[in-house]
């Protein structure tokens, strides 16, 4: 008896190790990336193994530099999270709880949406844009973004939305409420969970867009970060301290959201599969 219940706990240590490595080889990037932002300027190649000799001088370069693109990501990706959320929650109720004809092709053809590569969609927005003067503009990129947020978060919501129980909606409706004061008043407070999962995931993506910055930007007057950090690793290759840094800058507001919001995701990404 003593043998048998001896296995279980070795077990469990093994998987515990195992677990361990992975996760540190995982995250040894990230370790990396915040050592060589605290190393004094100059080549990465060199840069010990521990930040024994701390320097900020890479961060004060990186505000100076990259701030006013850390600003503009930020701009962009809350528009464009207010603006999937305005259509796409709208879309992904009346999908759910009304009988609308074609609610099955929509929702195929959302899903092909997904499958259409981005550089497809980049190349004939730039195309539209530079006929609508929208190039080089914070709308043009909330726009760009949102045509990858919305597909997404109505099958988010959808999925959540389905499993609000008619009963709700009834009694809502029995009591005098319209069709939008029971959406406002009754359905989106009971969608919290879902709302913030389609919102950070479309924050996560436009955050870290790189392809629609490349093509609908073509000056320094709007320049997402991610762009900005493409463009200031080829001016300052020797000093690689500035540029982690500035990838450390670039990584704090989603780590951030991922931490606050982490509970939600899970019971938004589970609710909508539980009836």
């Amino acid at each position: 008896m003593a043998v048998i219940a001896r296995r279980p706990v070795r077990r469990s240590w093994g998987n515990t190790v195992v677990g361990v490595l992975i996760l540190a080889v995982m995250l040894f990037p990230v370790y990396w990336m915040v050592n060589v932002s605290l190393q004094p300027s100059g080549s990465a190649v060199g840069t010990p193994w521990f930040p024994v000799h701390l320097s900020f001088d890479g961060y004060a370069t990186a505000v100076r530099e990259q701030g006013g693109h850390l600003v503009t990501s930020l701009v962009v990706a809350a528009g464009s999270v207010l603006f999937s959320l305005l259509v796409a929650t709208p879309a992904a109720y009346a999908l759910a709880q009304f009988r609308v004809r074609g609610a099955g092709a929509v929702l195929f053809a959302i899903l092909i949406s997904q499958m259409i590569p981005g550089i497809v969609v980049a190349n004939a927005l730039y195309s539209a844009y530079n006929d609508l003067g929208l190039l080089n503009s914070i709308p043009g990129l909330i726009l760009a973004d949102s045509s990858h947020g919305i597909p997404f978060a109505i099958l988010i919501m959808r999925a959540f939305l389905g499993s609000i129980p008619a009963e709700v909606i009834e009694a809502a409706r029995v009591d005098g409420a319209g069709q939008i004061r029971t959406f406002v008043s009754v359905v989106l407070p009971m969608s919290r969970n879902a709302l913030i999962t389609a919102a950070l995931f479309t924050f996560l993506f436009t955050w870290s867009d790189f392809l629609f910055a490349l093509t609908l930007t073509t000056t320094e007057d709007v320049r997402p970060v991610t762009l900005g950090l493409y463009q200031y690793i080829g001016a300052y290759v020797n000093d690689w301290s500035s540029v982690m840094a500035t990838a450390v800058l670039a990584s704090v507001p989603a780590v951030v959201l991922l931490l606050v919001a982490q509970r939600f995701v899970a019971a938004g990404v589970t609710s909508g599969a539980v009836k």
